[in-house]
């Protein structure tokens, strides 16, 4: 009874250890799911911020050329301007109209002229351009460490899934076996049981001569070899 409460003790550890084992499984898996998503996520994320700051970055550097260009024009013709009011100026006494007493320079409504006010355009336009680009490559730096860390947790989950499969593998093939030999070491202890019950009315019978006795003491001494060999596997001859 002691090599079948031993048995029993080891197939009880063993359904438990792969029940764990099951759900350690499932639970990895599950996370390792997450993980996926996780990152497909962020990556379509980062495309479409990626794009749109790209498109951003274009649009402003554009915007600066034509902002430069314009303003490059609007200077030569205020400088052209400039010489013809200068040829245009009788003696700077009182004859001189009012409209040409100075270089016109494109006022506007507010104050200031345009080629100010454009200036102040190509200084945001470049602004956005420098805050755009700063942005991208902070937005592309985050995005690359947390696919490196999320790439390195699923690795490691993915190992550790690979190591509690084999474990559990294992531990089904030695609670089969271990089911089979309590099966068979319950089998050999009922007929040792059997077999002790048979001996029973020999060793309560009284009023026998000596002889007999003798007789009996060795069928019983051969039944005990028998339930011996039956206890350790021995097929009977």
């Amino acid at each position: 009874t002691e090599a079948i409460e031993q048995l029993t003790a080891t197939k009880d550890d063993l359904t438990s250890l792969i029940a764990q084992l099951t759900q350690d499984i499932e639970d990895l898996t599950t996370v390792v799911a997450e993980l996926d998503k996780a990152m497909q996520e962020a990556t379509e994320e980062r495309t479409t911020s990626k794009e749109k700051n790209t498109a951003t970055i274009k649009d402003a550097k554009e915007a600066q050329v034509a902002v430069e260009q314009a303003t490059a024009v609007l200077k030569d013709f205020y400088a052209k301007s400039a010489q013809a009011t200068a040829l245009a100026q009788q003696s700077p006494a009182e004859d001189a109209p009012e409209t040409f007493d100075k270089p016109y320079q494109g006022l506007l409504p507010e104050g200031g002229n345009v080629v100010s006010f454009l200036e102040v355009i190509l200084t945001d336009f470049a602004r956005l351009e420098s805050e755009t680009s700063t942005s991208e490559a902070t937005e592309q730096d985050a995005f690359e460490k947390f696919m490196f860390e999320s790439k390195k947790d699923k690795a490691l989950k993915e190992n550790e899934k690979g190591h509690k499969t084999a474990k559990r593998s294992d531990s089904e093939q030695s609670l089969a076996e271990t089911d089979e030999e309590l099966k068979l070491t319950q089998s050999q202890l009922d007929k040792a049981v059997a077999y002790y019950e048979k001996l029973k009315p020999t060793c309560v019978d009284s009023g026998i001569t000596y002889e007999e006795r003798v007789k009996r003491r060795e069928e019983e001494i051969q039944s005990l070899q028998e339930a011996l060999k039956i206890l350790a596997g021995t097929d009977l001859s």
